[in-house]
C-alpha cells in the first residue's frame, strides 16, 4: 500500500517546488518577535559546593520555572563533542534510503520506535507538517533504529548523561517547592524515569508563513531538553505573545512540561511552544523528553495538595498519557485540560 504521508525531505528537494501543496497550509496567528530575556540557569553553580552560588542558581531556576517555563541551561557538563555527534548521527538517519526509514512508520502509539512526517488537526481538518521525525523510547528500556549503526551508542550515552543533569535539576526544583527530600524521587520513581529521544528534520520551505514544523503544543513529562544545529526555529508563548528562542552554542533549552505542572499542583506551568520553518536552511533539533517512570500514576504532590487545600489535577498513568498524546498530537493542551479538576465553588 502506498504511503499516505510523503516524507518532507524528498518533497523539499523537488527541483520544481515553488509553493507548498495545499495539505500543508497552516495559518500562524503571529510571526513571533525577538526576546533577549529568556532566563539562564548555570548548572555548574547549581551543583557547586559554594553555598552562595548554589543559592543564586536555585533562585534562578525557581524564577525560570515560575515566570517562563523555559530556560537556557549552560555549563551542564555534557561534552560538546557528544552534542554534535547526536545531531550529526540524527541527520544521517534522515539521509537513509526511504525504504529504510519507512521500516519504522508507526502502526500504533505504543510502538517504541516511530518515524515519518506527521499531521495536525486544524479547523476540523488534518494538515501535514513541514518536518520529518524519528522517535524512540530510550529509558528505562532502550530502543533505537538499526541504522546508522553508531546512532545507538551515541543516543545511549547522551541519554545517560542527560539523566544525571535531569536528576540534579529536579532536586533543585524539589527544594524550591519545599518538598521533603526524596519525596519527588519516590513518588515519580525517577530511577526508572521515562525518556523519549526525538530527532526533527525541517528542510527549507518555499512558503514558510503558510506552513508549520510543529504547531502550538505542550510536552508530556517533567522537563524537556532541546538542542539544535544552530538554525533557530523554536518559538515559545509568553504572556500571550510568541517569542523566538536564541540559545548559545553548547547550551540546552529546557522547558517545564505537563507532568511538572501536575506534580507541582499548578505552580509551574507547561508552556505552549511551536516550531516554525524558513526558506534558506535545514534545521535539525534533537529533543529528549524526560518523565516519571512509565507505570507511575501521576497526581499532584500530597504535600502541595495539603498546603493548597485541594488537588487541581486528577491522576493518570504516565505511559497512558504519553500514548494518548502521541495518537492525538497537536491539539494544544488536550490531556492536561482533561485532567484539570473544576472547583465547584468558583
Amino acid at each position: 500500500m502506498a504511503p499516505t504521508v510523503p516524507l518532507v525531505k524528498d518533497l523539499a528537494q523537488s527541483p520544481d517546488l515553488k509553493s507548498i501543496p495545499s495539505q500543508f497550509t497552516f495559518i500562524n496567528d503571529s510571526k513571533g518577535s525577538d526576546s533577549d530575556s529568556l532566563p539562564i540557569v548555570d548548572f555548574s553553580m547549581l551543583v557547586s559546593d559554594n553555598a552562595d552560588q548554589r543559592s543564586k542558581s536555585l533562585l534562578d531556576l525557581g524564577k525560570a520555572c515560575e515566570d517562563w517555563g523555559f530556560f537556557v541551561l549552560i555549563n551542564h557538563g555534557i561534552p560538546e563533542t557528544l552534542m554534535k555527534a547526536i545531531i550529526d548521527a540524527s541527520l544521517e538517519f534522515f539521509d537513509l534510503p526511504e525504504d529504510e526509514k519507512r521500516r519504522y512508520e508507526a502502526k500504533s502509539a505504543s510502538d517504541p520506535i516511530k518515524s515519518g512526517s506527521g499531521t495536525a488537526n486544524a479547523a476540523n481538518h488534518k494538515i501535514l507538517l513541514w518536518r520529518d521525525f524519528m522517535k524512540s523510547y530510550v529509558h528505562p528500556s532502550f530502543y533505537c533504529p538499526e541504522k546508522p549503526v553508531h546512532l545507538r551508542d551515541i543516543v545511549s550515552e547522551y541519554s545517560e548523561k542527560s539523566r544525571c543533569v535531569l536528576r540534579k535539576l529536579l532536586q533543585g526544583i524539589s527544594e524550591n517547592l519545599e518538598l521533603e527530600p526524596g519525596s519527588m524521587d519516590e513518588a515519580l520513581n525517577l530511577d526508572s524515569c521515562f525518556q523519549l529521544y526525538a530527532a526533527n528534520f525541517y528542510p527549507p520551505c518555499p512558503q514558510p508563513d503558510l506552513a508549520i514544523g510543529i504547531p502550538p503544543h505542550t510536552d508530556h513529562g517533567l522537563l524537556t531538553f532541546l538542542i539544535h544545529n544552530g538554525v533557530a526555529g523554536l518559538q515559545i508563548q509568553h504572556n500571550g505573545q510568541w517569542f523566538h528562542t536564541n540559545s548559545p552554542k553548547n547550551s540546552i533549552l529546557v522547558n517545564t512540561a505537563d507532568h511538572l505542572e501536575i506534580f507541582s499542583n499548578g505552580r509551574y506551568k507547561s508552556v505552549k511552544h511551536r516550531a516554525v520553518v524558513n526558506t534558506e536552511a535545514t534545521r535539525i533539533s534533537v529533543v529528549l523528553a524526560n518523565g516519571p517512570a512509565p507505570d507511575v500514576i501521576v497526581s499532584p504532590s500530597p504535600e502541595l495538595v495539603k498546603r493548597d487545600g485541594r488537588a487541581l489535577y486528577g491522576p493518570m498513568k504516565y505511559i497512558e498519557y504519553v500514548e494518548t498524546m502521541l495518537s492525538n498530537r497537536y491539539d494544544g493542551k488536550g490531556n492536561l485540560e482533561c485532567l484539570k479538576i473544576q472547583d465547584n465553588h468558583e
